[in-house]
């Protein structure tokens, strides 16, 4: 901005051009929670089209339209490679951790409320801090195994076993939290010479033909309406955006800033449960999940003083699986 001879500019002027500045983290954290609006969308969308047609037929026509686009772009950056990959150790257990999860969160979200299933997802970066101080022999603290067993607590209060109000299906969501602790920590294990992309399009063929093989124990092909595959097409896309902003997320911020913005992913859940699916979160699962968030955003703390944080719990996804 120029200024005429002998004007002043006052000190609380400010430049047009920086209004719209955002530091590092803030776009980071921004761009955080995008990613978790875009992936509990696709989780919405999976729900609400699971009343039309079973989670395997689910599975089956998103990872093909996921399959296209990731197809192709693992065209475009050249990272096509042999199929024999699928045979390394880290890239099968990363596989078979995605398959495995996508199948037990499809049968958890179809029969539970959303933003109760998420509430038990929030405690998977404790699972992965768990794992791998078990697997990795990754030192771990006597406040982090406090924060760890707190997390579980919580997720016993959101499953409440042997009380009123308990549901078999939220076992699945558990499973499921194990079956992504796999897969997260095996991602940690793949070597940096195979590309991201082959794996993701690796990961995405192998969950898609699991989706086709249980289309017969789960009642067979019902044709889908018009409606439920553009919602499924729009699922396939709001996931590839989703991977995109938590990729840029941690590119831009530092990892300690932007990681713990993934609990908003929890608030995404509740909000669609209450306005789509007219669900309403009762008192236990308010408890359970402040406590589990708790818990992880302490354990969040104490990695970044041990500057651990960056070796296992935040660099690796700790969300649900989505087929890629």
């Amino acid at each position: 901005m120029s200024y005429r001879s002998g004007e002043r500019r006052s000190p609380h002027m400010t430049d047009p051009d920086t209004i719209l500045v955002l530091s590092p983290n803030l776009r980071g954290s921004l761009l955080m929670a995008v990613a978790m609006a875009a992936f509990t969308m696709n989780d919405a969308i999976t729900k609400a089209v699971s009343a039309e047609i079973n989670f395997g037929q689910v599975m089956l026509v998103r990872g093909v339209f996921a399959i296209v686009l990731i197809a192709a772009l693992t065209w475009h950056q050249r990272a096509i490679r042999p199929l024999r990959t699928l045979m390394v150790k880290s890239v099968a257990l990363r596989v078979m951790g995605e398959v495995g999860g996508s199948i037990s969160f499809l049968a958890a979200i179809t029969h539970m409320p959303l933003a109760n299933a998420a509430a038990i997802f929030q405690a998977l970066p404790l699972a992965i801090t768990l794992g791998a101080a078990l697997f990795f022999a990754e030192p771990v603290g006597w406040r982090r195994w406090m924060a760890i067993a707190a997390g579980f607590i919580g997720v016993l209060i959101i499953v409440r076993p042997g009380v009123e109000g308990f549901s078999q299906f939220s076992l699945f969501a558990l499973i499921s939290v194990a079956f992504c602790t796999v897969r997260d920590l095996a991602t940690k294990r793949i070597p940096s010479e195979i590309p991201s992309m082959f794996i993701t399009l690796l990961t995405t063929i192998t969950v898609t033909l699991a989706g086709a093989a249980m289309l017969v124990p789960l009642g067979g092909w019902t044709p889908p309406s018009n409606h439920s595959v553009g919602l499924l097409a729009l699922a396939a896309v709001l996931v590839l955006v989703g991977y995109q902003c938590v990729i840029m997320a941690m590119r831009v911020g530092d990892i300690s800033a932007v990681a713990p913005f993934r609990y908003t992913a929890l608030v995404w859940a509740m909000l669609l449960g209450y306005f789509v699916f007219s669900d309403v979160p009762d008192a236990m699962m308010i408890a359970g999940a402040a406590v589990i968030v708790s818990s992880g955003l302490y354990a969040f703390y104490r990695e970044r003083l041990r500057d651990r944080l960056r070796r296992v719990a935040a660099s690796t996804s700790g969300m649900p699986p989505d087929g890629l």
